[in-house]
């Protein structure tokens, strides 16, 4: 393995730093972000607004509760705008901001890196199980 120091940059990149340093709230935002649900919604929410009926539709899986606090969190990160339609029945739109419309640029090069690897990554996980079984057996 190569040694950490090897990675070392000129920046301020100091990922052991990121529980310590004061203010910094980086893995707090990078667990919000990089859940499931959140990642779903922001992939839907790509291109058009939609109705929470219309995500809940989408997300196979979601509960309207968790589908709730997901949307919640990402709004009062600025990634999602909540828009309230004076109709009847009440009418509620999602969308992305611009900041969020940044993360799923970030998210799209995270996918395309697993679609290319993932053939890769099916050999190493074969390879793990073999030898697992015979460490077991």
């Amino acid at each position: 393995m190569d040694d950490p120091a090897s990675c070392e940059t000129t920046d301020d990149y100091d990922v052991r730093q990121w529980d310590t340093r004061e203010g910094c709230e980086v893995r707090q935002i990078l667990d919000r972000v990089a859940d499931k649900w959140s990642l779903l919604v922001i992939a839907l929410l790509d291109c058009q607004s939609l109705r929470f009926s219309e995500l809940r539709r989408e997300i196979d899986g979601v509960s309207q509760r968790m589908l709730s606090v997901t949307l919640r969190h990402l709004e009062r990160d600025g990634l999602v705008s909540r828009t309230v339609h004076p109709v009847v029945p009440p009418r509620v739109d999602y969308a992305l901001t611009p900041l969020g419309r940044t993360l799923h640029e970030t998210i799209k090069a995270l996918v395309t890196w697993t679609e290319d690897h993932q053939r890769e990554i099916a050999e190493a996980r074969a390879a793990y199980d073999r030898g697992r079984e015979m460490m077991d057996a």
